[in-house]
């Protein structure tokens, strides 16, 4: 390995919040160990069921968490970026991938080993702070979310949706963003329903003039009135 790929592969590292609580020596071990993989748009990086492992480091690009449900349909549990990890859980307790994960855009990832990994957990617990964090981060959207799909109606779930994706980073709550580019079959994925029924949605709150469609354009154009419909359960 050279010089340059260990230092690229620190600073990819560098990218993501739980290894800032690194020391020098972990991060050196851990990149020792750790591999720079790419994807391209749509491509697989692992599938539900399957070994896990090893956890991935997003260092550029998208990746779509996804959980198929009993009728075929798959739910959107997640969009990771970079900085963000994915992985951690079956690295962890060494059973099988718990989700499906797609490159959502080219992605570069850097693939750490569970062995180094775990090594290092052991003798860094700020580190293992931070990844106790994380899935805790995890469970609470996890179970927010399932919350959603069984008590809420689809225009609290959908509302809710178009209001976090818009204050999502790099956007905030100060700062929230006032359009997205989202298919329809998207949105109905991240809130467990089919496309017809968020179309039906849309076209209703477009006549509201809540939103607007346009060129491929989601527009908020009354966030007020969104945030009610969300509240509504």
């Amino acid at each position: 390995m050279s010089a340059d790929e260990t230092l690229n592969k620190e600073k990819l590292l560098g990218k993501s919040f739980i290894f800032e609580a690194l020391d020098e020596q972990s991060r050196k071990d851990l990149t020792a160990f750790a591999h720079v993989k790419r994807y391209t748009s749509g491509q697989t990086v692992f599938e539900m069921g399957t070994p896990g492992q090893s956890m991935m480091a997003i260092a550029e690009g998208t990746v779509r968490v996804t959980m198929p449900t009993p009728n075929a349909r798959e739910v959107t549990l997640a969009e990771l970026k970079a900085g963000d990890v994915f992985g951690e859980i079956a690295l962890l307790d060494g059973g099988e991938r718990s989700a499906n994960v797609h490159a959502l855009t080219n992605c570069t990832l850097v693939v750490l080993e569970r062995r180094a990994l775990l090594e290092v957990l052991q003798r860094n617990p700020a580190f293992s702070v931070r990844l106790i964090e994380l899935l805790c981060k995890r469970v609470r959207r996890s179970d927010e979310r399932m919350m959603e799909i069984a008590f809420l109606g689809l225009p609290a779930r959908l509302a809710r949706l178009l209001l976090r994706l818009t204050t999502a980073a790099p956007a905030s709550e100060e700062k929230p963003h006032s359009k997205l580019s989202l298919s329809q079959s998207e949105m109905a994925s991240m809130i467990g329903n089919t496309r017809e029924n968020v179309n039906r949605c849309l076209r209703k709150w477009q006549k509201a003039d809540l939103i607007d469609l346009k060129d491929g354009w989601l527009i908020l154009r009354d966030r007020g009135g969104l945030e009610a419909i969300a509240e509504d359960e």
